[in-house]
């Protein structure tokens, strides 16, 4: 089936190309989402005279997103889970948890624009990317912990090992420890 994008899709286009795409993804994802329109005489008519006004909202929301991407570079949110002595959770971490610890943070992101291949099942500090525009996306730090203590030590091992600052003794064995159980 012939689609015309109505804004960018990753992986697939820009807005305004007629693109070639499987009857499914388009009955069941784009056209639903009003993320694009039948490639039809009509419809193309339409969407050029609806041009102009569609890449000014655009243009709006993308400037809207870079603001929040602006406030949000560099955030770091912690959640608190029960896991084993290897640092196996128990349970996961999926983009919902991530999605709502952004928003405890000040922040209104739902779990559709958090970007996480597989469930996070392990302790540690993770990278997730947060899509707020098709255009616009941020990286948050996750981190994954079992009590405030342990997510302290695993933001302070973090930013000793970004440094590249050299730990004596103790305090590299610690170190080496906790970057293991990440």
């Amino acid at each position: 089936m012939e689609v015309i994008l109505l804004e960018r899709v990753e992986k697939l286009g820009q807005m305004g190309e007629v693109v070639k795409v499987k009857d499914g993804y388009a009955r069941n994802f784009l056209l639903p989402r009003k993320k694009a329109l039948r490639a039809t005489e009509a419809n193309k008519k339409v969407f050029e005279t609806q041009r102009a006004q569609l890449e000014a909202q655009n243009l709006a929301k993308k400037g809207e997103a870079e603001k929040v991407a602006v406030k949000m570079e560099g955030l770091s949110v912690a959640l608190l889970r029960q896991a084993g002595d290897s640092g196996q959770l128990y349970g996961s971490v999926s983009a919902r948890d991530i999605a709502d610890a952004i928003t405890a943070a000040g922040f209104t992101v739902s779990r559709n624009q958090v970007n996480l291949t597989t469930p996070i099942k392990a302790v540690g500090v993770y990278a997730v990317k947060v899509s707020l525009h098709p255009e616009v996306s941020v990286e948050v730090k996750v981190n994954v912990a079992r009590s405030e203590a342990e997510a302290e030590k695993q933001v302070a091992a973090e930013t000793l090992l970004d440094e590249g600052v050299t730990l004596e003794g103790e305090e590299a064995a610690e170190a080496e420890g906790e970057a293991e159980q990440a």
